[in-house]
């Protein structure tokens, strides 16, 4: 057999470990979420530190090691997840940011950071999820550059005091928004604790296809991966398999670089039917890693796209 081959059977053996943020489970507690994700086969738990589930400024420990040992006993890594829409300010979404003018707000930002990777620490988890957020009107760009970077690397080194790392994620509309500013950052913040996190969904949003390409151009960086779904440009987390992703080459170039992080499902406006969601989400990317895993083993590839519609009826 050659070593090619080989490489391709023992890819083919390894599972894409899955799990799912809670910002889609926004109706459910914390411990509730994850007694749904171990029903349905997931093995980690993307938690989003906010409200209603973990106020990372109001936990306290006891708290946070009854919830590592819940997420023990259902077999889910945890990761942090930085995303709640009104965290720090209840009339403005994702606001502050650590390129908002004002540096007290700026510094607001930066300790909820700081914050979410204590609680990654408590909890065993090994990253925490963030992003640039979105510049005010006619800010110079190099100054939104410098309140970034100036921003972002005590987090980082806090990250590593922690033994934590910080996963970057390119998010449409924000000043970091696609995958040449995520270039440009890391030319300017050389840290061993950042990495990337890669929204495929967002790839068919601010990329040229076909998308799965800039996981293998990224694969040495690619430390998270969210999934989730779009159609015609539309930044809005689609159920994967409703939207234009040819989910077999996204699945199958995560086997190809061997990815060892979990990759989540993020649905974010499915709350109201978050057990269908979970259940139709693993569902389907288990049958379409199953073709891939299938033809890793023989040595081939599945046809691109094949199967790759998921039941579109209202939940």
């Amino acid at each position: 057999m050659s070593a090619a081959k080989g490489e391709s059977r023992e890819r083919g053996a390894r599972m894409l470990r899955l799990g799912y943020i809670t910002n889609g489970f926004g109706d459910h507690s914390l411990e509730q979420a994850a007694e749904v994700l171990h029903h349905f086969g997931y093995q980690s738990i993307g938690i989003t530190l906010g409200p209603p589930h973990l106020d990372p400024r109001a936990t306290s420990r006891g708290r946070l090691e009854e919830l590592r040992r819940t997420f023990e006993r259902r077999g889910l890594e945890p990761v942090i997840e930085t995303g709640a829409r009104y965290v720090l300010d209840p009339f403005r979404k994702h606001r502050p940011s650590l390129v908002s003018v004002d540096s007290t707000a700026r510094e607001q930002r930066a300790s909820y950071y700081r914050h979410a990777i204590d609680i990654a620490a408590e909890l065993g988890a090994p990253l925490i999820s963030v992003w640039s957020g979105t510049p005010q009107p006619k800010v110079p760009e190099e100054r939104s550059w410098s309140r970034l970077v100036a921003g972002l690397l005590p987090v980082l080194d806090h990250a590593a005091e922690r033994g934590i790392r910080v996963a970057f994620e390119p998010e449409p509309g924000m000043f970091i928004e696609d995958l040449a500013d995520w270039r440009a950052l890391r030319e300017r913040v050389d840290h061993p604790a950042l990495g990337l996190t890669i929204d495929v969904g967002h790839l068919a949003v601010t990329e040229e296809a076909p998308w799965e390409r800039h996981l293998i151009e990224h694969r040495d960086e690619l430390l998270h991966v969210h999934l989730d779904d779009a159609a015609n440009g539309i930044h809005e987390h689609l159920p994967p398999g409703q939207g234009e992703l040819d989910w077999t080459g996204i699945l199958g170039a995560l086997d190809r670089i061997g990815f060892g992080g979990v990759a989540l499902v993020e649905l974010s406006r499915h709350s109201h039917v978050a057990p269908v969601m979970a259940q139709r989400s693993i569902l389907f990317l288990r049958r379409v890693e199953a073709r891939v895993r299938a033809a890793a083993a023989a040595g081939g590839s599945p046809p691109r796209g094949a199967g790759d519609d998921q039941d579109r009826s209202d939940a």
